[in-house]
């Protein structure tokens, strides 16, 4: 498809599936190289990196733990500087690899809060991993070890991202028009 209508807004195909497993792709070789002698925990923050995260883990094949936790900083197509944790995490970080798991990072605000929750749970060493990464919007200051594709600030559905709870589902990524 080449629009989707999503409530009242419209939306034309921005990123298609295979582009998106391309990225996907080289993530994971990097990370599989990366955390070869290390067995990471991976953290994905829901609801967002769903799919992202389905996918990428199978093409990890170092041994690793899975883990979720749900954050919510959106409302309707605008990001908050509030980030409300809707489900928690539950296991030991002290001295542990953990790679966080996003679908997007655009202004950082809610990584940021992620990233010092975890140092503060003593995680050894902490990484990203995100599909997408808006450097326009992003106004905070952290590394981001592995992006799959830059893009500009616009907003966008689909493979996972949503609008309203609406468009997950979708394959492609769609940017509003």
């Amino acid at each position: 498809m080449k629009n989707i209508k999503v409530k009242d807004k419209e939306f034309s195909i921005f990123i298609k599936s295979g582009e998106i497993d391309v990225a996907i792709n080289k993530i994971a070789k990097q990370i599989n190289e990366d955390l070869k002698d290390k067995v990471p925990l991976f953290l994905v923050i829901l609801n967002g990196a769903f799919m992202f995260a389905a996918d990428l883990f199978k093409k990890i094949n170092i041994d690793c733990e899975v883990s979720f936790v749900k954050l919510s900083s959106y409302i309707g197509t605008k990001t908050t500087s509030t980030i409300r944790e809707l489900i928690g995490l539950d296991e030991v970080l002290k001295q542990r690899t953990v790679v966080i798991i996003e679908d997007i990072i655009d202004t950082g605000i809610t990584m940021d809060n992620t990233i010092q929750k975890l140092k503060h749970l003593e995680a050894e060493d902490v990484r990203i991993a995100t599909l997408l990464f808006k450097p326009s919007a992003f106004v905070k200051n952290f590394k981001i070890d592995y992006i799959g594709i830059e893009i500009p600030n616009d907003f966008i559905v689909g493979y996972g991202l949503d609008y309203d709870g609406f468009a997950r589902n979708y394959p492609d990524i769609y940017k509003i028009i």
